[in-house]
C-alpha cells in the first residue's frame, strides 16, 4: 500500500515500505550524533502520485488550522521551501494551492548567504515548509535570510518532526511551527503495527527521550 489515503498515518506507513525509515545506527552530523533510526522524506519525489497527496495533506491541515476561531498559522501569501529537502514538498504545495512559492538557493560559503529565488514582495508575509526538523536551525536561517530581504515570517510547517528540541528552538527566535507527523507517532504506528520489533520500538524511544531531555538542559 503506497499512500492510498490523506491522513498523516497513511503518509508514515508509506514511507516505511519505500525506505524513507531505516533502523540501525546512523550519523546525523558532528552535533546531533548518532541515532537507532534514519528518516529519508526525500524518497518521496520518486513517486508523483504521493507528493500530490503530501502536498493535498499539508493543504488539507492549514484549511483545518484556517476554520479555527483561533487558527494556529498566521496569513501568509508566499510558500518558502527550505533548501533542498523542503524545496519539493513546497513546491507540491504552492501547485495544490495555488500559492507563490519562493526558495533561498544555497550560497558558495559561510560569507555568501544564497540568493532568494522567485519574487519579493516586501512585506509580504511568508510560510516556511520542509521536509524534515531535528534541531530547527535550518528553519531559522532561512527565516532570518527572508527577513534580510524585507519579508515577513511567523511560521513554518514541517513534514516530519524528529522531536529533538526543533519546536523549543524555533519558538526561542519566535518562530511557531506545525508538524504534520512527529517521529513518536510514526514509532508508535510502526510498533502497532508490527513493522517494528519490541528492542527496536524501545530503543528509538529511549533514544527520542534522552535527546528531547538534552535539548531542554540546553534551552
Amino acid at each position: 500500500m503506497l499512500f492510498v489515503g490523506d491522513s498523516n498515518l497513511d503518509l508514515a506507513h508509506s514511507l516505511f515500505e519505500l525506505g524513507g525509515v531505516q533502523f540501525g545506527s546512523f550519523s546525523l552530523g558532528p552535533t546531533a550524533g548518532t541515532s537507532p533510526v534514519y528518516i529519508n522524506p526525500r524518497v518521496l519525489i520518486s513517486e508523483p502520485a504521493m507528493l500530490r497527496r503530501v502536498a493535498r495533506l499539508i493543504h488539507n491541515q492549514i484549511q483545518a488550522d484556517r476554520s479555527r476561531r483561533r487558527p494556529h498559522l498566521a496569513s501568509f501569501a508566499a510558500v518558502a521551501g527550505v533548501p533542498m529537502g523542503g524545496l519539493h514538498i513546497a513546491t507540491a504545495y504552492a501547485l495544490e494551492s495555488d500559492t507563490p512559492l519562493i526558495y533561498l538557493r544555497p550560497g558558495s560559503g559561510p560569507d555568501d548567504p544564497g540568493d532568494i529565488e522567485g519574487r519579493i514582495v516586501i512585506g509580504q508575509s511568508a510560510l516556511i515548509i520542509d521536509d524534515l526538523m531535528t534541531g530547527g536551525s535550518s528553519i531559522v536561517a532561512t527565516a532570518r535570510r527572508l527577513e534580510e530581504a524585507g519579508m515577513t515570517v511567523r511560521d513554518a510547517i514541517v513534514l516530519i518532526d524528529r522531536e529533538q528540541g526543533g519546536e523549543a528552538r524555533l519558538h526561542e527566535h519566535g518562530y511557531r511551527v506545525m508538524p504534520i507527523l512527529r517521529l513518536k507517532t510514526m514509532l508508535n504506528y510502526y510498533h502497532a503495527a508490527t513493522l517494528i520489533d519490541d528492542a527496536t520500538f524501545n530503543t528509538c524511544m529511549e533514544y527520542l527521550h534522552d535527546t528531547d531531555n538534552a535539548a531542554s538542559s540546553q534551552a
